[in-house]
C-alpha cells in the first residue's frame, strides 16, 4: 500500500475543507502561512553513512531508512515538512519469522546495536524517533510477520503474529465468521503488535474491549530470553504478565504473537449508529453516565460539546441538513449556541436493536435527548478512517493540528475538559497567536471516560518556531491533565512526547518497577531507549 512519504496515509486520497469551515478558521486564527515543503531528495543526500556491518536481512538503502525514521506525531511531521530530521536509523531490517528476529537480536548483541521495533508506523507520540547514540541504530519492522497462526473456534482465541495490520487480520477473522473488533483511527495502517505496545483502544471498543481485554497471551523475543505467556480464562497465580506486554513500546522487546479474545459473527446481526442532541454538555455529560453506570451494551458513544458540534456542522459540507438542524433543533428545546451532538452505536438482530434503542431512550429521555435517525452514523462511519487526511488538508493551508486524550472519572470530567481547552488556548498567548480547542467524550466507562481534545493553529514561518508552539501547548495541557487527576494517556501511549509527566502518574517506585521488569528482558537497554521511561 502506497503511503505519503510526509504526511498520513494513501497519496491519492484528499480530504477538502468546506468553504464555510475555512471561513471560520480564517476568523478565528487569522489567514494560514502555508509553507513550501522541504524536498525528499534533500533528505536522501543527507543521510549518513550506515554504520551497520552487513546482514542478509538488512537494508541500508537511504529511503528505506528516511521512511522508517519517524511516526506521524506532531514532531516528526514539522521535521518532515521543515527538514528538521536529522537522525535517521543505519538499517532496517525485514524479518519473515520469529527465528529470524531472534537471529537480528544475536547480531545485535554481538554488535552492540540499539533496536527500535517498527510496526505500522503511526505512532503519535514519538515512538519512533530515532535516538541520538554512538552505537548504530537498527528499526527492525515486522509487517513480513503478518499471518493467522491458528484459529480456536471452540475457545473463541485466534493466534496472529504481530506484524499483521487491521484490514488483514479482520479480513482472516471474518472469512471464518469471527471479528476481532477492534478499530483505532489508524485501523488501516496500524499492526497488532503496535496496538498491544501502545494499549489501544478502538472506536468499538465499548462493545468489544480495549485491547487490553483481548490480548491474552502471546510470546516476546528479547535480549534477555523469550517470554512466553499462555492464554489462561484466568489465573491466581500472581500478577499478570500480559500487563507488562501490555503498554511496554518496544523497551521490552519484540511482540512476535499474540493470542487474542474474538467474537463470532452471528447470522442476522447488522450495526448501526444513531445521532442525537442534548440540550447542553450537562445533559450530555449526565445521559453517558447514566447509560454507562446501567451497562447497556452499547456499540459505541461519543459526546461532542458544543464547539466541537458547531464545527462538525460548519465543516460537513452539508449546507441545507445543517441549515435544517439550527431551524429545527430549537424547536425541540436544544439552543444552537449550546447543543452537543451524540453518536451512540449498536450491534445485534433487529429485534435485539430495537430493545436496546428504547432502553436507551428512555434513560435519555429524562436529559432531554432529542433523536434524529441514522444520517449522522452513516456520515460518521463512512469517514472515521478519512478524518486524519484532514491533517495534510489543514497543514497545507498553514495549519497545525495536535490531540490530547486523557480519561477521569464521571465526578472530574467537566472540569478536566475545562482546564484542557483553557490551558491549550491560552498557550500561545506569548507568540501573539490563538488556539482554536473543543472536545468530545468517547469510550466512556462505568466510572468514567475518556476526554479527546483537538488544539489548531497557525504555522509560524519557520520550523523552529512552530516547534516551540507545539511545545509550549503540550506541556501547558499535559499540566492541566495531571493536575485535574486525569491519566497522561488513554490510547495513544507515552513515547517520548508524554514522558515527562509519567512518573507524577505512576510514582517513583511504579516507575522503578516498569524500569525492573525492563531491565531483566533487556539488560543492555537496548531496546527502543529513552521511551516510556
Amino acid at each position: 500500500m502506497q503511503r505519503r512519504w510526509n504526511g498520513w496515509g494513501d497519496p491519492s486520497v484528499e480530504m477538502e475543507i468546506p468553504e464555510q469551515g475555512a471561513a471560520y478558521l480564517k476568523e478565528v486564527l487569522g489567514e494560514g502561512r502555508s509553507q513550501v515543503d522541504y524536498p525528499r531528495w534533500e533528505f536522501l543526500k543527507r543521510i549518513p553513512k550506515s554504520r551497520l556491518p552487513e546482514h542478509p536481512l538488512i537494508t541500508t538503502d537511504p529511503e528505506t531508512r528516511l521512511s522508517h525514521s519517524h511516526g506521524q506525531s506532531l514532531p516528526d511531521w514539522i521535521g518532515l515538512r521543515a527538514g528538521m530530521l536529522y537522525r535517521f536509523p543505519d538499517g532496517v531490517a525485514f524479518p519473515s519469522s520469529a527465528e529470524e528476529v531472534q537471529s537480528l537480536l544475536d547480531f545485535a548483541e554481538k554488535q552492540k546495536i540499539i533496536l527500535i521495533p517498527y510496526g505500522g508506523g503511526t505512532s503519535v507520540l514519538g515512538h519512533l524517533t530515532v535516538p541520538e547514540d554512538r552505537r548504530p541504530v537498527l528499526t527492525v519492522s515486522l509487517k513480513r510477520l503478518n499471518r493467522m497462526i491458528n484459529l480456536d473456534e471452540r475457545s473463541l482465541l485466534a493466534t496472529f503474529e504481530a506484524g499483521i495490520i487491521g484490514p488483514d487480520l479482520e479480513a482472516h477473522l471474518q472469512s471464518h465468521g469471527f471479528t476481532l473488533g477492534h478499530y483505532p483511527q489508524s485501523f488501516e495502517y496500524s499492526s497488532l503488535g503496535g496496538w498491544i505496545a501502545t494499549r489501544s483502544s478502538g472506536q468499538y471498543s465499548t462493545l468489544y474491549g480495549r485491547i487490553d481485554e483481548q490480548f491474552q497471551g502471546g510470546t516476546v523475543v528479547a535480549p534477555g530470553g523469550k517470554l512466553v505467556i499462555p492464554p489462561f480464562p484466568a489465573s491466581a497465580a500472581g500478577p499478570d504478565l500480559r500487563h507488562l506486554i501490555l503498554g511496554s513500546e518496544g523497551r521490552l522487546g519484540f511482540i512476535t504473537e499474540a493470542t487474542m479474545k474474538i467474537q463470532p459473527l452471528a447470522r442476522g446481526e447488522e450495526e448501526a449508529v444513531f445521532g442525537l442532541f442534548f440540550p447542553s454538555w450537562e445533559r450530555g455529560v449526565a445521559g453517558m453516565r447514566k447509560l454507562f453506570a446501567r451497562r447497556i451494551p452499547l456499540l459505541m458513544a461519543r459526546l461532542s460539546g458544543a464547539r466541537e458540534t458547531s464545527i462538525n456542522l460548519d465543516f460537513s459540507g452539508h449546507e441545507r441538513t445543517v441549515a435544517f438542524l439550527r431551524r429545527y433543533l430549537p424547536l425541540r428545546g436544544v439552543p444552537n449556541e449550546e447543543g452537543c451532538m451524540c453518536l451512540l452505536g449498536f450491534r445485534g438482530t433487529d429485534r435485539l436493536m430495537k430493545t436496546l434503542r428504547k432502553e436507551v431512550g428512555t434513560v435519555l429521555k429524562e436529559e432531554k435527548a432529542v433523536p434524529l435517525g441514522k444520517a449522522m452514523g452513516e456520515s460518521w462511519k463512512k469517514y472515521r478512517f478519512l478524518m486524519p487526511y484532514l491533517r495534510n488538508t489543514l497543514w497545507s493551508m498553514g495549519y497545525a493540528v495536535e490531540t490530547v486524550e486523557t480519561a477521569v472519572i464521571w465526578s472530574r470530567v467537566t472540569e478536566t475538559v475545562e482546564a484542557m481547552e483553557r490551558a491549550m488556548a491560552n498557550s500561545l498567548a506569548s507568540f501573539g497567536e490563538p488556539v482554536l480547542t473543543f472536545s468530545h467524550l468517547s469510550s466512556p466507562y462505568p466510572t468514567g471516560s475518556n476526554i479527546y481534545t483537538t488544539a489548531l493553529f497557525k504555522i509560524a514561518s519557520d520550523g523552529e518556531e512552530t516547534l516551540e508552539r507545539w511545545r509550549h501547548l503540550k506541556k501547558a495541557v499535559s499540566e492541566a491533565i495531571v493536575a485535574s487527576g486525569g491519566t497522561i494517556s488513554h490510547q495513544h501511549g507515552v513515547g517520548l512526547d508524554h514522558k515527562p509527566w509519567i512518573e507524577a502518574e505512576k510514582g517513583e517506585k511504579g516507575t522503578n518497577i516498569m524500569a525492573a521488569a525492563c531491565s531483566v528482558l533487556d539488560p543492555d537497554g537496548r531496546m527502543n531507549p529513552g521511551k516510556l521511561l
